[in-house]
């Protein structure tokens, strides 16, 4: 039987210097993407207003041609076309183009974002190292607590964006939600969560490890790509809805004057969308939005299938039963369930757009209850929690 190594205190301390170093430069990174957001253009609302204007005053124009012809007809029998039934379209199906980005027309402000994303890219690399060493300062996985857990999945979201703008896929506009997530996650793991490197409890010591962990954390990092743009889309997808209605900039402003004092909340939420409306028309279309996030989804929940079966097969080699209704096993299946049911409501008639989308982000949360709520106040055979 191979003895456990001795944790090496000099690479350990290597990686609480480069976590550190990773959280100072992500900082870095957020507020190059807030400079992004704000020097971003601010005529993108006005541009689609207006285009959305154009449009609708040709087709009145149209028709009012064709009345005035029929006017002059005089006495001749006119053939009248059926009028055209105007139904409100499916939510994401507006056919509103994408957003111009975080940056809009702005070139300092797509400067600031170049400069966010090569910030991004030094504190992955000086993330990775710590998770690097602290694997090497105990020869084995760097997932074996929360802490290392927590580390380890900021690091893969992180690789998850940077592979997706590698692809030259259109999503610069998740790195001030992605620094923000990543800088609260690496604060509450080095304040709350942290442990000291140490090895690992006998029944953690397979190489189920590498595989059943790795895949939870893979599946997580998607996860959470998957479910920031389902919850962008529900903003995104309510913009469009009133761009529609003609309800944005100074149409919702006449909107807002004439409602009565007494409604408070519709006049709130009116001021919310009157502050929010530039950026949300710099983000892609609700179409697109959603559009990924169903593909991220419905690309990661076999790997969570996955990561559920090996689970079992770890928990019959370690305890002796593949199935025992611990918490930790029964929360995974309660996510699995969540992102079954949101895959398909998808495919569903009635329920895809807006109701879907609350699926999904209600089977996101319970992904992170399994990992936080069960870990810290659920007592069962998946307590390493090590806080």
């Amino acid at each position: 039987m191979a003895i456990a190594a001795a944790a090496n205190e000099n690479l350990a301390h290597i990686s609480n210097v480069l976590i550190y170093s990773a959280m100072a430069v992500y900082t870095l990174a957020f507020l190059a993407h807030i400079a992004e957001w704000v020097f971003g253009s601010r005529s993108a609302v006005g541009r689609t207003a207006a285009a959305i204007t154009t449009e609708a005053g040709t087709a009145r124009g149209t028709a009012g041609g064709a009345s005035a012809q029929a006017a002059q007809g005089g006495g001749s029998t006119a053939v009248l076309e059926r009028p055209k039934v105007v139904t409100r379209s499916a939510a994401g199906r507006r056919d509103v183009p994408d957003g111009p980005g975080a940056a809009g027309t702005s070139e300092k402000g797509d400067v600031y974002g170049r400069i966010a994303v090569s910030l991004t890219v030094l504190s992955f690399l000086l993330h990775a190292g710590s998770v690097l060493t602290r694997a090497l300062s105990v020869q084995r996985a760097p997932w074996g607590n929360m802490y290392e857990f927590s580390t380890t999945f900021g690091m893969t979201v992180v690789g998850v964006y940077l592979g997706l703008l590698a692809f030259k896929k259109n999503v610069r506009w998740l790195g001030l939600p992605l620094t923000t997530t990543i800088l609260l996650d690496l604060g509450l793991a080095v304040s709350v969560l942290y442990t000291e490197s140490d090895q690992l409890v006998p029944a953690l010591h397979s190489y189920w490890l590498w595989i059943h962990v790795s895949t939870a954390i893979l599946c997580g990092a998607a996860f959470w790509v998957g479910a920031c743009s389902t919850l962008l889309f529900l903003f995104r997808d309510g913009y469009e809805a009133r761009l529609v209605e003609g309800r944005t900039g100074a149409g919702l402003r006449r909107y807002l004057d004439e409602l009565p004092q007494d409604r408070k909340y519709a006049r709130f939420k009116a001021k919310l969308a009157l502050r929010t409306d530039n950026p949300m028309s710099r983000l892609p279309a609700a179409a697109t939005l959603d559009k990924l996030g169903y593909r991220i989804n419905a690309t990661v929940f076999p790997l969570w299938t996955f990561t559920i079966i090996a689970g079992a097969i770890w928990a019959e080699a370690a305890w002796g039963r593949y199935w025992g209704w611990d918490p930790k096993e029964v929360w995974s299946f309660i996510t699995w369930v969540a992102y079954a049911c949101f895959l398909h409501a998808r495919a569903t008639a009635g329920w895809k757009g807006r109701k879907a989308a609350y699926i999904a982000l209600a089977a996101f949360g319970c992904y992170i209850f399994n990992y936080y709520g069960v870990n810290i106040f659920v007592t069962g055979k998946h307590s390493y929690a090590g806080v």
